[in-house]
């Protein structure tokens, strides 16, 4: 039996990968928000400076890995500061 067959279902993603320790948190969560972040509003920006053309798809994904580009180490660095300001508004359990 190999290591991977050893993890039980409940400790592993949708792929069947195990899933990261929990201190990965603070890397995964702005990975997955930034890339969805960047891709809606730089869809609703291409869409809104080209409209529906035929070459939409093209721009919109460029637009989007340029703004993901951004978007990514962006995240990294201002999301202590964007918990602290959480805190100072919301009582935390």
């Amino acid at each position: 039996m190999s290591s991977i067959d050893s993890v039980p279902n409940k400790n592993r993603t949708i792929f069947g990968t195990p899933k990261l320790p929990a201190k990965y948190v603070t890397i995964v969560m702005p990975f997955f928000l930034s890339i969805l972040m960047s891709c809606i509003v730089s869809g609703i920006s291409t869409l809104n400076g080209v409209g529906a053309s035929g070459q939409f798809v093209e721009l919109w994904f460029s637009a989007w890995f340029i703004s993901w580009i951004v978007a990514f180490p962006t995240l990294l660095m201002v999301l202590p500061l964007v918990r602290k300001l959480t805190a100072a508004f919301v009582q935390l359990p």
